[in-house]
């Protein structure tokens, strides 16, 4: 029993809801992506590979995979050769931790949110390695941005995060999953929707998507941190930012929209939490693309302290709101 059940396991980190599902979904939330940004602007956007375009994000990996990988002569050769795929690694791990065809994760640990918030500030400093191992002058300038928008919304982030585990009184994903679905009844974008904001544009900046998109400003500095990136290298951090989007949708849908719970059938569960965690994750990619196709790029500065001077207060306050929701038993 004990083989049968490592074999299950391990058929879930490779199979589904793991790596290969999360890759496909990925590339899927790219096509997405791309196509709702497209239609935002009166584009066509994705359209000739595959139905309506939907297998471009995967020709484009091929495609890197295919081209000639090149090393600078001054780049830090190790450094440059191995932060590609620690970003993917790090990537597919944070997935392991999201709920998908269950109420929780592949894995589920205590105090696993920590967990999570702590790999994913991971991910930003290694793009930030990334550029400095370029030693490309573009890359640098990108590196220096990375960083500045890095302090800037890592600290929302958290603090958003940080609500949602007050008002459940948990540090569980899997406790906060169910806290919503059996306690509360509601999602907790009801108690907490100032967070669920602030979550949302710090997602932006973490996925450095439009108009938080300075470390990578292709009309300023050509393209950043990974100018000098190309090949095998540039797709797996292509695949890492797609993994991203994944990660950063499907942890909105455990804190805040009840997780992958929805109506099912009994004994079909899976079937249906996959179904409902896709229809859920989709919603807030719309509203991400939404987002980004309604404002232009703004200045490092000018991120910085719209970061610093406006969401972080409101984030302060949405706890506060939280503290006194308990003190007075609402919650």
């Amino acid at each position: 029993m004990e083989t049968i059940e490592l074999l299950i396991l391990i058929l879930k980190f490779i199979l589904f809801p793991g790596a290969l599902f999360c890759i496909a979904y990925g590339w899927f939330l790219e096509w997405f992506d791309r196509k709702l940004y497209a239609r935002f602007q009166n584009r066509i956007g994705p359209l000739l590979t595959g139905p309506k375009g939907v297998l471009q994000p995967f020709a484009d990996f091929i495609k890197l995979l295919a081209k000639e990988d090149i090393t600078p002569a001054g780049a830090d050769k190790f450094g440059f050769t191995v932060t590609p795929l620690l970003t993917l690694v790090v990537s597919l791990f944070t997935l392991l931790f999201i709920p998908i065809a269950s109420l929780s994760g592949i894995l589920s640990l205590p105090g696993d949110l920590l967990l999570v918030l702590f790999i994913s500030t991971v991910f930003g400093l290694l793009i930030m390695f990334a550029g400095y191992f370029s030693g490309n002058r573009f890359s640098i300038v990108g590196t220096e941005r990375t960083g500045l928008q890095f302090v800037a919304y890592e600290i929302p982030f958290a603090l958003s995060v940080i609500s949602v585990a007050l008002a459940t009184r948990s540090l569980e994903i899997v406790n906060i999953v169910t806290y919503q679905v059996n306690t509360l009844k509601l999602p907790l974008i009801v108690i907490v929707p100032v967070a669920f904001i602030i979550y949302l544009i710090s997602s932006l900046a973490k996925l450095e998507k439009i108009p938080f998109d300075v470390p990578e400003a292709e009309t300023e500095i050509v393209a950043g941190w990974q100018v000098e990136y190309s090949g095998k290298k540039l797709a797996f951090f292509r695949l890492a930012t797609d993994l991203k989007m994944v990660f950063v949708s499907g942890l909105a849908v455990a804190l805040f929209l009840g997780g992958p719970y929805g109506p099912s059938i009994p004994g079909l569960e899976p079937v249906f939490y996959t179904i409902w965690f896709i229809i859920k994750t989709l919603v807030v990619m719309f509203i991400l693309s939404n987002l980004r196709s309604l404002f232009a790029r703004y200045r490092i500065d000018q991120v910085v302290r719209g970061f610093w001077k406006y969401l972080i207060p409101f984030a302060v306050l949405q706890i506060l709101a939280v503290q006194l929701l308990i003190f007075l038993g609402v919650i």
